[in-house]
């Protein structure tokens, strides 16, 4: 089959750290050649999208702001859907806030007057917070969460992601998220195909996580790619319809 779009993965897909992974520059250029759509998703929410495409072009691989979606984009898209007007309280790190509040999103510092709260990466994160939460949620009618993601690789190993913390922070409020987005969200999936401006079944997704990546596409009716460059773990239920070891070697599908 002829795809029309691909949505791509960046960490561990396209990007190992500060580099791009063998291969994937002759790739995409390849791709782009071909008259097919990028996007690239990924389920940091600390780096915008413009600061995406400029890491991406100073690689040598073509990308713009708007071929970029982030879970911080995504919860922007929700809370705009689902939470126009509120007042929000966020336990996150301030390259998160920093978006929201660019996003014109009514922010609160204290955390009693909050309608929402959203949770997303804090390296700071800390007793504090949880004691933020619980005061938030005296009033508050709403958890968000921005990613599920409950590590992320770093060089020396994995550390404590989103997930880690949406998780503490539901635990002590006692109750579960009402929406957590990034991938796999069905939000996260139908603003990837809105910006493609194609149906699914006219895309394909390039991951290296089941439950992630492949998820989302397998959910919304994407053919799916799983490649072996990131944190593949072969232990799911999830099941891409093709594997490679890495996204050069996928490009025959593409």
């Amino acid at each position: 089959m002829n795809y029309r779009g691909v949505v791509l993965d960046l960490d561990g897909t396209v990007l190992s750290g500060d580099s791009l992974l063998p291969g994937v520059r002759d790739t995409l250029s390849n791709i782009r050649e071909a008259g097919v759509g990028v996007l690239f998703v990924t389920n940091n929410p600390t780096r915008p999208p413009a600061a995406y495409a400029e890491r991406l072009e100073s690689l040598g691989v073509e990308a713009s702001p708007e071929e970029v979606v982030t879970s911080a984009t995504a919860t922007i898209a929700y809370l705009d859907d689902h939470h126009a007007g509120d007042d929000v309280f966020v336990i996150a790190e301030d390259a998160v806030t920093d978006q929201l509040r660019a996003a014109d999103v009514s922010l609160v510092t204290d955390a009693r007057e909050a309608d929402t709260v959203v949770v997303g990466y804090d390296r700071t994160f800390s007793y504090g917070d949880m004691i933020a939460a619980l005061r938030a949620f005296e009033s508050a009618d709403a958890l968000v969460g921005t990613d599920p993601d409950i590590t992320v690789p770093t060089p020396d190993g994995p550390v404590p992601g989103s997930g880690a913390l949406i998780n503490a922070v539901a635990g002590v409020v006692e109750r579960e998220p009402d929406a957590v987005l990034g991938k796999p969200s069905d939000v996260t999936a139908r603003l990837a195909l809105s910006r493609l401006g194609l149906p699914a079944e006219d895309c394909v997704l390039v991951g290296d996580r089941l439950d992630t990546d492949i998820a989302m596409g397998n959910d919304v009716g994407m053919t799916t790619v799983l490649v072996r460059t990131g944190v593949t773990n072969r232990e799911s239920d999830v099941e891409p319809d093709h594997v490679f070891d890495s996204l050069a070697d996928a490009l025959d599908v593409l």
